[in-house]
């Protein structure tokens, strides 16, 4: 998977990640946020993870 791809599915990840956080706080629903909250730092790692092989590619 390209640099570029891994940066986007992590984008993805961290506002689905977020989104289940804010619905698990007004519902009160902890498994939710604790959810929510491990997909927004599998989607920070995954942006991570797409910064160093772009900046493996670059000259």
């Amino acid at each position: 998977m390209s640099g570029t791809k891994d940066k986007a599915k992590g984008l993805a990840n961290e506002a689905v990640g977020n989104i289940k956080q804010g619905v698990g706080k007004v519902t009160d629903n902890d498994k939710l946020r604790a959810e929510g909250k491990a997909q927004e730092v599998k989607g920070e790692a995954q942006q991570a993870v797409g910064k160093v092989k772009d900046a493996v590619k670059k000259p």
